[in-house]
């Protein structure tokens, strides 16, 4: 459900694609669009809302967002939380995508929440397939594990997760398991605090593998990041003849006095890397405003 990136530089990614690669060019200071009488921005009259305990920042991030988004907003969603702040944001949170391999996260929450139900810790098998899973998002080793874990056990974590949006891809189809970026969050909150579904040791090794993939990968939501934040990051990108490239990313950013994640998704672009700018764009604006603030 993914096809490795031959043309992008393994360093700077968050920054521009390698020479060669055909880029849409989108305009910087495009206004966000008026929202409604409360004063919020919308994106082809969906809203972008957001609140937080810093003074100013939700009403920065629904402006900078919006513009971020301006072109693309039926095609697109986001969430983010940051814990620092009492921050959140969501744009169409709850429409569903074809999940590609940003659900490779969540058969790993699964597989982990199994082997804890079971009191076991994984198998050196089970650690190979979720390194490769995860860290080089291969296919074969999300084939395995997902046939392994079944459709029950994947229902269960979701269940237990409260990810009630999401739907398990038919007949063994993980990369068309039905996401949103609402769920997404619901998931990286679940990595990153104490909760019943899943340890310490398990959310540890889950975010151990995400901060550890590939270079050519590490594209999306990283983009802007701070230099004092660890990123952890996994992305999903995936072809079909409707609606285009979907191309997802989703990054939690911890350490340095950071706790924060978002979930980007988007369909409906001609290539991949067109697909990768509408995610960045939408990135480097919740990075650069929840870190000015934090400077501030």
């Amino acid at each position: 459900m993914h096809m490795p990136l031959t043309r992008r530089a393994k360093q700077g990614l968050a920054a521009a694609l390698a020479a060669g690669s055909a880029l849409t060019a989108f305009a910087v200071g495009v206004p966000a669009q008026a929202g409604a009488a409360d004063g919020t921005s919308s994106v082809e009259g969906s809203p972008v809302t957001c609140t937080s305990h810093r003074p100013g920042l939700a009403d920065r991030l629904e402006r900078d967002i919006a513009t971020a988004l301006h072109g693309h907003g039926k095609a697109s969603a986001l969430a983010l939380y940051d814990r620092t702040t009492a921050t959140s944001c969501t744009f169409r949170a709850g429409t569903a995508f074809d999940s590609a391999s940003v659900v490779k996260v969540t058969i790993l929450g699964a597989l982990l929440r199994q082997a804890g139900e079971e009191h076991r810790l994984l198998t050196s098998r089970e650690v190979d397939l979720t390194t490769d899973m995860i860290t080089k998002s291969d296919n074969a080793a999300t084939n395995a594990l997902w046939h392994q874990i079944g459709h029950a056990g994947i229902q269960h974590f979701l269940d237990l997760a409260g990810m009630r949006d999401t739907v398990p891809g038919p007949k063994g189809t993980w990369g068309l398991t039905r996401i949103t970026a609402g769920d997404q969050v619901k998931l990286l909150r679940l990595l990153t605090s104490d909760n019943h579904v899943l340890g310490e040791r398990a959310r540890a090794y889950a975010l151990r593998l995400m901060n550890r993939v590939v270079p050519d990968q590490r594209w999306g939501t990283p983009a802007g990041a701070p230099g004092t934040a660890t990123v952890h990051v996994k992305n999903g990108w995936l072809q079909r003849s409707a609606n285009g490239w979907r191309v997802h990313s989703v990054g939690v950013f911890t350490g340095g006095g950071h706790d924060y994640g978002m979930a980007v998704l988007s369909h409906g672009s001609r290539t991949m890397e067109d697909g990768v700018t509408i995610v960045e764009r939408a990135a480097r604006a919740v990075n650069r405003d929840l870190n000015l603030s934090r400077a501030s």
